[in-house]
């Protein structure tokens, strides 16, 4: 592979430009287009990216399989404990308004804790997705 010089100096200037784009979409997407989902898809390319440039044997030990299934948990209970804060703040499921003195504040916090959710279980997943299909081995021909 390390014939590649190119690709891997390109991939080393684009992958973090990657990430930073991502955390853009995410932050940025209550008001523009964008928000946790095409964030997440962002991150996962980048590290899919990595991958395919430097090898999957390099990838894992950055983001570990056990780790992406950890956090894609994690997103879908910060999703799941927004909501149910917002119940316990005497809202309903998902009402953001309650969860801080000004609703307008609420409202952006919420959003913003939603829409993170989102990112790390979409980001994580599909990772976990890549790795399941990256990691299998060709059937040897008899």
């Amino acid at each position: 592979m390390s014939h590649h010089l190119i690709l891997r100096v390109v991939a080393k200037f684009l992958i973090p430009l990657i990430l930073v784009y991502g955390l853009y979409v995410h932050f940025h997407g209550e008001v523009s287009p964008g928000g946790g989902f095409q964030a997440g898809v962002l991150v996962a390319s980048a590290f899919i990216l990595h991958a395919l440039i430097f090898g999957l044997n390099k990838t894992r030990p950055i983001a570990r399989p056990g780790v992406l299934k950890a956090i894609a948990a994690g997103g879908v209970l910060l999703y799941g404990g927004t909501g149910v804060a917002g119940m316990l703040f005497g809202g309903e499921f998902l009402h953001y308004g309650v969860l801080a003195a000004d609703p307008v504040k609420g409202q952006h916090l919420g959003i913003i804790l939603i829409e993170l959710g989102v990112l790390f279980t979409v980001a994580s997943v599909m990772l976990l997705i890549f790795y399941a299909f990256a990691g299998r081995q060709k059937p040897e021909a008899q």
